[in-house]
């Protein structure tokens, strides 16, 4: 090697460029993963909704736009849609109230709270399926929420095939399950704000009430919009409570929009018409998302 080649590569071999190769060398297999997991199977997603896809006549025929005139004019999308609402509205409140309650309760100095905090937190860790299964038994007719009401003189309904108390059991033991997550988020914010913020406050005379919505809210808002983004995208992807506690009914009262795409998809083999719903599904997510986002500026103390 000569002289000014080796002046060359010393000159081109940067300290600046090994650390970018560096770099893109780390992302490269986070970004492989999202090309094969998230981008090419959304691409196949608005694919297979254009064409009409027969597994058992194995025949995979090009319609075009047919699948969204057929979401347009389908009847039962307007009620899956508001189950839909119902559902995540209702688990998005409960969820992150009684999170944010939590929290704030056991952010206090105070014997026990650390056995409280693991209690709150464990159905986090339980599985999901085994989860729902013990609760479908327990919200039967003659099961063991009934059993209790019976001893103090209340007969219970059935609560999972009652129109009106079939979504509020769905959203119940949603928020059971996964509110310790929120809660340990939450607890977390709270622990970071700064004691000397309280003291001085304090000094000045202002209520437990003003404390928490003058200080309190406004530094832990950044954990409240996560939190918040987290629970709404995952109230839209419920399945499994579902399909075990009340398979969409009683009528289509609990049928989200996730087990009406399973339905189409899966026990009715319209694969086309489920990819379009998914296709639907996305575009759901995704504005709610970005409206949660654009909202941060005008509520997330820090964006101000």
């Amino acid at each position: 090697m000569t002289v000014g080649s080796a002046l060359i590569r010393r000159r081109f071999w940067t300290t600046r460029r090994r650390d970018q190769l560096t770099a893109y060398v780390f992302i490269t297999p986070a970004l492989l993963g999202s090309l094969a997991f998230v981008f090419v199977p959304l691409v196949l997603v608005v694919w297979y909704s254009l064409h009409e896809w027969n597994v058992l006549a194995d025949t995979f025929t090009f319609v075009g736009a047919e699948n969204y005139r057929k979401l347009a004019d389908d009847p039962n999308v307007p009620a899956v849609l508001r189950a839909t609402a119902f559902f995540s509205i209702g688990l998005v409140v409960l969820n992150l109230a009684l999170a944010l309650l939590l929290a704030v309760l056991l952010n206090q100095k105070l014997r026990g709270t650390t056995v409280f905090r693991v209690l709150f937190f464990s159905p986090v860790v339980v599985s999901l399926l085994a989860w729902t299964i013990v609760w479908g038994f327990l919200l039967q007719d003659n099961g063991g929420i009934n059993g209790l009401l019976d001893t103090i003189g209340i007969d219970g309904p059935n609560w999972l095939r009652s129109g009106g108390t079939a979504m509020a059991a769905v959203v119940i033991v949603q928020v059971f399950k996964n509110v310790g997550l929120n809660m340990v988020l939450f607890l977390a914010a709270l622990q970071g704000v700064p004691q000397d913020l309280y003291e001085a406050a304090r000094t000045d005379g202002a209520s437990p009430w003003t404390i928490f919505r003058r200080i309190t809210l406004p530094l832990i808002s950044p954990t409240v919009l996560l939190t918040s983004i987290i629970t709404v995208v995952g109230s839209l992807q419920v399945f499994a409570q579902i399909s075990v506690l009340t398979q969409g009914g009683p009528g289509t009262s609990t049928t989200v929009l996730v087990y009406y795409l399973y339905q189409q998809a899966f026990q009715f083999h319209a694969f086309g018409y489920g990819a379009t719903l998914s296709v639907l599904l996305f575009l759901i997510v995704l504005a709610l998302t970005v409206l949660q986002w654009q909202m941060r500026k005008r509520w997330v103390f820090h964006e101000h």
